[in-house]
């Protein structure tokens, strides 16, 4: 048996998140449907939980608002 293989399969790279363009609408800075959520929630009173979290990670790694020229 060589020892210079690896047992563990190869790391899956993780997809980019979708782009959406909103000139106006934000800033320089990139946001993620999970914050833009977790903001909006928060502003109407309603106090995130540790699911909250989760879910917004997950959002955020779907979709992202930007201000940037999209290729």
């Amino acid at each position: 048996m060589k020892t210079n293989e690896s047992t563990t399969p190869p790391e899956k790279s993780e997809p980019e998140p979708h782009r959406v363009r909103l000139p106006g609408f934000i800033t320089e800075q990139e946001i993620g449907l999970g914050d833009v959520i977790k903001r909006t929630t928060t502003y109407l009173g309603i106090r995130p939980c540790g699911g909250c979290e989760r879910r917004a990670e997950a959002l955020n790694h779907w979709l992202v608002f930007t201000n940037q020229k999209l290729r």
